[in-house]
């Protein structure tokens, strides 16, 4: 199994606009030297990752009927809406405005493991969406054991969730 982004860290943006990616980060990445980028469509984050990030989306646009309105507007917001950071030799991206004017960045950086992608996300808004989006896995939790009469899941059971 590859490694995937975990985990959440805070970085400092210098005077440049140049930020480290987070150094547990960085093995995901290996020797790969350019991020590919797209824009959050539900959230003012940037996702950013390797090439899976992108093909994992042309996977869809390939099952979409290309002379469609959806495949027009799917492959604008993949392809159009999207950009590439190059990684230089100490692991630091420089912010476009383009992220900025999306996230509401400006002198600190939130790294958000996402598993094959991770996101770029101001501190606050991160922190504010955090808690929404833990107290609707709480909700989704105590629906789900609502419909199972109460009854613990596998994973509960077995010392998880």
């Amino acid at each position: 199994m590859m490694d995937r982004f975990l985990s959440n860290a805070i970085n400092k943006v210098d005077k440049k606009g140049r930020v480290s990616i987070p150094a547990s980060f960085r093995p995901v990445l290996g020797d790969q030297g350019r991020l590919y980028t797209l824009a959050a469509i539900d959230q003012p984050a940037i996702e950013a990752g390797g090439p899976q990030l992108v093909e994992r989306g042309e996977q869809q646009l390939a099952q979409m009927d290309p002379f469609s309105t959806e495949y027009e507007l799917y492959s604008f917001v993949l392809h159009g809406d999207s950009d590439h950071l190059n990684v230089d030799g100490e692991g630091r991206i420089i912010l476009t405005d383009n992220i900025r004017e999306h996230t509401g960045i400006d002198d600190k950086v939130a790294f958000v493991g996402r598993g094959y992608f991770f996101q770029m996300w101001e501190p606050e808004r991160f922190k504010a969406y955090r808690e929404e989006a833990r107290e609707k896995v709480a909700e989704m939790r105590r629906n789900r054991q609502a419909m199972t009469g109460g009854k613990f899941s596998a994973d509960k059971e077995q010392g998880g969730g």
